[in-house]
Order: structure tokens, then sequence, then C-alpha cells
């Protein structure tokens, strides 16, 4: 961890220790009283709750101080407390500096859709040769990243993080707490169109990881994606694209699927050729995968490294896991988030798998703006096409997918409709039937995993 003594970390956030010893040794850092550990250092950060009510519980837990923006009451004669103007800037300005002092490689990454996954396999592949700092979960924003890097270790030389955004200018200033060595961008999606407009927008919004990288810095890019590959004009630094035509560096062919045991495929790497087998269950997935090999590729990492990190690594949970439950039933858990097309790639990919019945079950997908009605349509269009026996719509955007599947195939598709998780998790049980392969999948916002915790508990293997 990043270790400082308190008038240390004090110094370097340009902060003002006002009470404690100065000597304090400070390992850890924090920003959630409910998780905070002894010894820690807590950000009383102020958002939509004021982190200085909850220092009282920060100090009890056994916090050594905290760093705060307003007068407080001191829990104690031996708490520390560091001033600064702004909490948020300070954590940024510590993560920035430490990392600044240390030889360490950022490989970055971005896109609407596959960032976690694509960062746990980029890491898995890296620290086959180097020793690897990754961000944990979807530590991804603001202060997720700040909070990544204060977990450096004195070994560690290269550091794999997410870099999310949902407005622009907010990957810019992620780059200035940790500049790019390695920027990946996977790919730009119809997201978040309620606050950009136009998919545009949002690319320039994600070249934002190239504008604030190193000098000379590589850039990683979805040679499939047009806005991806676009960003590469004017780039002076190095290029590795990756995907399924003969132009990419990174490529995929021959791509056969294996049912539930996954997919085997052909990876041309530079040079070299290998045939490697992911479990992931449909193609959508390989993207996160070449954009990790792009990464490992140009951090050196040779070809015969790849197959056995590819072979063994399982999807991120919520996002693609497979359950295996009672009564012969499967779940793909995708409840984290949603997307047009992130979606369309799982109602293609998972219909060829053998399965009595097919079920959907859809939430709606958030921030889509004035779109939102005919991405929804073509949703329930698309699941009727593909062969989905039951579709499940949860929340009033997906009751528009669910009329799309009916016009799409009169009866063909059964129809079950919810205006909440809370509802649909209560209903769904008892609509499954033996030998069911069933899709969950919504925005973060529905609660989508209260389906999936309704369907785990009711149908538990055995």
């Amino acid at each position: 961890m990043a270790e400082r003594r308190l008038a240390q970390a004090a110094g370097l956030m340009d902060g003002t220790l006002i009470q404690g010893r100065p000597d304090v040794a400070v390992r850890r850092y924090n920003i959630d009283s409910r998780l905070t550990a002894p010894g820690e250092l807590f950000f009383a950060i102020v958002a939509e709750r004021d982190g200085h009510d909850f220092i009282p519980q920060a100090a009890r837990a056994g916090a050594a101080g905290a760093v705060v923006s307003r007068d407080i009451a001191p829990p104690g004669a031996d708490f520390g407390l560091i001033r600064v103007e702004d909490t948020v800037r300070a954590l940024q300005r510590l993560a920035g500096r430490v990392l600044a002092g240390r030889p360490i490689r950022v490989v970055a990454i971005t896109g609407s859709a596959g960032k976690t996954t694509t960062k746990e396999i980029a890491a898995a592949l890296i620290a086959t040769r180097h020793s690897v700092l990754k961000s944990e979960g979807n530590l991804n924003n603001h202060l997720g990243l700040a909070l990544s890097l204060l977990r450096l270790e004195p070994g560690h030389d290269t550091a794999v993080l997410e870099m999310a955004m949902n407005h622009p200018g907010e990957i810019l200033a992620l780059t200035r707490i940790a500049p790019p060595d390695l920027a990946v961008v996977i790919n730009v999606h119809p997201v978040h169109l309620e606050f950009f407009g136009t998919v545009d927008n949002i690319a320039r919004a994600k070249r934002e990881i190239l504008d604030g990288a190193k000098p000379g810095a590589t850039a990683i890019l979805n040679g499939d994606d047009p806005l991806v590959r676009k960003m590469a004009e004017g780039w002076r630094g190095p290029v590795v694209t990756f995907g399924f035509t003969d132009s990419c560096r990174i490529r995929a062919s021959r791509v056969e699927t294996k049912g539930a045991d996954g997919m085997d495929f052909d990876l041309a790497y530079g040079e070299d050729r290998v045939r490697l087998r992911t479990p992931f269950l449909y193609d959508s997935f390989l993207v996160d995968i070449l954009a990790a090999c792009g990464a490992a590729y140009a951090c050196g990492i040779p070809a015969e490294n790849l197959a056995g990190p590819i072979g063994r690594f399982r999807a991120c949970a919520k996002r693609g896991s497979v359950l295996r439950l009672g009564r012969e039933v499967g779940l793909v858990d995708e409840s984290y988030n949603s997307n047009p097309r992130a979606l369309e790639a799982a109602l293609k990919g998972l219909a060829g798998l053998p399965a009595r019945r097919k079920v959907a079950v859809l939430g709606d997908m958030l921030e889509l703006g004035s779109e939102a009605p005919a991405f929804h349509a073509e949703a329930g269009r698309q699941a009727a096409r593909s062969g989905w026996t039951l579709l499940v719509a949860v929340g009033p955007l997906s009751r528009r997918a669910a009329e799309a599947a009916r016009e799409e195939d009169g009866t063909a598709t059964e129809i079950a409709s919810f205006d909440t998780a809370d509802q649909a998790a209560a209903a769904i049980p008892d609509l499954v039937r033996p030998g069911d392969l069933i899709l969950v999948k919504g925005s973060r916002g529905m609660k989508l995993e209260k389906v999936v915790e309704s369907l785990t508990a009711r149908l538990k293997e055995g």
C-alpha cells in the first residue's frame, strides 16, 4: 500500500495537519465509514451525503485520522485531522503524486461495454510477466481510480485501470490522475445518450483517454469499430488494432461455439498464431479478450502465455457469469448493466445453446434519451427472431420490447410484464420450467440482481 506518515500525506495533498501525531503511519485509505479498518485514513467526501457526518463512526472503527474540508469536533485527542479545501481533489492529488513517484506503467481501459471484463483479462495476462495492480471491481470513476492507485505496493510495475464516464471531460480528468502509457478503447455504443445526444459525442468523450495519455503512449483500438478506428487519426504514437478483420494486428478467426463449454478460436497475435479456448458463451466477449490481448501484446507478453489465463477465466459477477441451478436450469447473469448492442449480442449469442426453453428477463435500458422506445422495440423484435420462448419485461420501457416481440411473431413468444424487479423476483421462479436457459439483463438502476437472487434461492442445485 502507499504508506505515508500523516504529515507526509498532508503535504502530498496540499493539506495541513491540524491535529494528531505527524509520525503516525497510514497504509490504507477509505471513503466509506462502514468499511473503515483500523489505521486507515478516512476522506470525508461531500456528495449526496456529507462524509464529515460519519467521522465518528470511522473513528470508532479504528481510523487513524480523517481528511476534512470544514471544522469538526475531533472524535478523540489522538485522532489525526488533515484540513484541505476539497476532499475529492485531495484524494486525487494524493493518488496522482503517489503514482508519479513510482516507475509504474499505466494501462488504462475505456469503452461503452466490457471495461471490467477486459481489465480483468488484461491484468491476468500481463501478470504472467509483471507485478500488476488492478482496479478492484468497477472502481473506475473519480473516486474509485484514486483509491485503486493508493493500493500500490513497492513491487508493482504495472497498473491496469478502468476509466469510465457519463459526461464529457470525465475521462480527461482521470488521465490527469493516472496518465496512460497504454490507452485501450474497446468500443463505442449508444449508451448515456441522455447526456451526450449522439454517438459521435460519446466517441469524442472516449477519445479523451488518448488526449490525456503520456507522450509516445500506445493506442490499442478496436479496428472493427469505425468510431474507435477514427481515433487513430492524428495520433502520433504507436497503434495496435484488434478485431476480426484482416487489417487488425490482434485478430480472431475460425470461431467455433462449443455449447456450454464456450468457444474455440484462432488468434493472430502479431506474427504468432495460436488456437485458444474461452469459456465465454457468445462472441461479443471475444472483443474484450482481443482488447486484453492487445494490451498484453504492447506489454511484451509472449503468445505462449495466453492460453492458460484465457482458458481459466470466468465471467465477472453479474457480467455474463453462468449459474447452474436445480431442475437443470441454466442462468446467465448479466444483471449489472445493459445497452442496445450488448443486449443484441446476448440474445443472438445465447439463442443457439441447447435448452428446452429460453427465457429472457429484460429490464429497462436507461439513459438512452429520446431513442429509448425505439431501442427497446428492436430488442423485443430481436428476442422474437432469435427464438426466445418467454420474454419477461421489467419496467415501462421493456413493456415496449414485449409489445414488439408480440407484433413480430404473434403468440410464438410468451410474454410476462412487471413494473419492478421486486415484483418480477416474486413471480419468476414459478414461471421457470425444468431445462430452461434464463438470461437476466438490464441497466444497473433496474436492480435485476433481485431476480437472480430469487431464482438461485428457489432453485438451488440438488
